[in-house]
């Protein structure tokens, strides 16, 4: 299998080469990268074999799917000149550290590059998202523990 960091890299070197598709196959272990349409310069990934995820209990049968999310939030920042902050992993978003702590962020705080933004927890290893450069808090995708996926929106973040 394959660590966080080695799969992170793979995914930046898909998304810096505009590569269209990467796929890795170790000890039953299958990752397929694929790269997102050229107006977007990002990466897509996905575990295989996959299945739907289950609705929780008392979802709503009209909420927009993941992709939807990605699509409409994607849309959305391009227009208004927004950096997305994207999971880089599928997991559960949390927004503070523990469930009595304060939010890590909240829409208007002022970022800064290396600030923990929020933590998505993937197969119980917390991992601590990070801004990666200076701005306001304009978007706040998930709620609190909802679960995420692979390069779906968390912040929208107005550049300074």
């Amino acid at each position: 299998m394959l660590t966080y960091d080695q799969i992170k890299e793979l995914i930046q070197i898909v998304s810096e080469r505009h590569l269209h598709e990467l796929e890795i196959e170790r000890s039953g272990f299958r990752l397929k990268i694929t790269g997102a349409a050229p107006t977007t310069q990002a990466a897509e990934m996905r575990f295989l074999p996959q299945a739907p995820p289950a609705a929780p209990a008392g979802a709503l049968h009209d909420a927009p799917s993941a992709a939807e999310t990605r699509s409409s939030a994607a849309r959305v920042a391009a227009e208004t000149d927004l950096h997305l902050i994207a999971s880089p992993i599928v997991g559960t978003f949390y927004s503070s550290p523990s469930p009595t702590a304060e939010p890590f962020v909240r829409i208007g705080d002022r970022v800064r590059k290396g600030q923990v933004l929020c933590i998505v927890e993937a197969m119980k290893l917390m991992n601590e998202i990070e801004c990666d450069f200076d701005g306001v808090i304009v978007e706040i995708h998930p709620r609190n523990a909802q679960p995420v996926e692979f390069g779906e929106p968390l912040f929208g973040i107005r550049p300074e």
